[in-house]
């Protein structure tokens, strides 16, 4: 994902209503986040479809690694040659 150029990428929620289309190209064309601010504050992100898909594509992975982390940790695991007999057995090679 680009960085986020504040000069360019944080907007007050006020800007973003008057100019929704606007903005919403702006990620579509630069594929930067853009932060939404409220009073002051930041209040929300708004992100190019590709760029979400790939932040919770990479989240999901991670997920799938501590889960088999923790699966190894606790010794619920099989070595690779008897899985690959298990495999070939299934097969009936």
């Amino acid at each position: 994902m680009p960085k986020v150029l504040p000069t360019e990428d944080v907007r007050t929620l006020s800007e973003f209503r008057a100019n929704t289309a606007a903005f919403v190209n702006q990620v579509k064309e630069t594929r930067r986040p853009l932060i939404l601010t409220q009073h002051g504050r930041s209040a929300a992100v708004l992100l190019d479809v590709k760029a979400y898909e790939d932040l919770i594509e990479h989240a999901e992975l991670l997920h799938d690694v501590e889960v088999a982390e923790a699966q190894i940790a606790e010794g619920k695991f099989i070595e690779h040659d008897d899985f690959k007999k298990y495999i070939f057995e299934r097969l009936g090679l």
